[in-house]
């Protein structure tokens, strides 16, 4: 159903059951469903944050750290976490190539828009880092603006939860499922689906965004697919 997508995940997925980290198990399931995705012929970018590592504004308050220094540590825990997502891409026989806001040059390459869309028009799985290269902003937001300037035709946000729900399901009773949401309705209830930064870059460009439950095995395939699964924001 769709060509070109941008899959938004957060480094919390990779830790599994952990506290911390990068679990294995959680690395290899990632990789595969991503790769069986990529199989159908779809052109995928991918933004993962780095929240299992360093989670910028809160641990700042935590470290006694400035804000901005803490950001930029957490930019730097997602391309630790996009490296080692490439890297298990690629063993299973993908052609990767990882682009960062920021630079690092002996790991990967700035991020130039044409060149992102050349590499996704050749088949390659295409990998931000860094967020926006900017303090301040989430990799929420980063991930729409590259959806945005990559001419994505949706933004998929792969979460621990099956979409978006009216309160919080794992701490909270009675919340009420979202099957279908406007933007101006998730901006005005500040449901905790994306910043208020990122759900109006995608009202503004009229960018629909599906959140759905990653870790349920083959969810990423289905809505790639176009299937109604978890929440479509639009």
């Amino acid at each position: 159903m769709y060509n070109r997508v941008l899959l938004k995940l957060s480094g919390e997925i990779l830790k599994g059951e952990q506290e911390f980290g990068i679990a294995p198990d959680a690395l290899k399931y990632l990789s595969q469903e991503i790769v069986e995705t990529h199989n159908s012929g779809v052109e995928l970018a991918i933004v993962i944050g780095g929240g299992n590592i360093f989670r910028g504004a809160k641990d700042a308050d935590k470290l006694g750290i400035e804000r901005v220094v803490a950001d930029y540590v957490g930019m730097l825990a997602t391309v630790t976490n996009a490296l080692i997502l490439q890297n298990a891409l690629e063993e299973l026989g993908k052609v990767t190539r990882l682009m960062s806001a920021i630079e690092v040059a002996e790991l990967a390459e700035p991020y130039i828009r044409r060149r992102a869309i050349r590499h996704l028009e050749k088949g390659r799985i295409l990998l931000f880092a860094a967020g926006t290269g900017n303090p301040y902003f989430t990799t929420d937001t980063a991930a729409v603006l590259r959806g945005i300037e990559i001419e994505a035709d949706i933004i998929f946000k792969g979460t621990k939860v099956d979409g978006v729900y009216s309160g919080d399901p794992e701490k909270e009773k009675d919340v009420k499922f979202y099957k279908k949401l406007s933007y101006s309705k998730a901006l005005e209830e500040k449901l905790r689906i994306m910043d208020l930064t990122a759900i109006t870059l995608c009202s503004e460009n009229k960018l629909p965004i599906r959140v759905f439950n990653i870790r349920e095995k083959g969810n990423l395939k289905k809505v790639i697919e176009g299937k109604e699964v978890g929440t479509l924001i639009s």
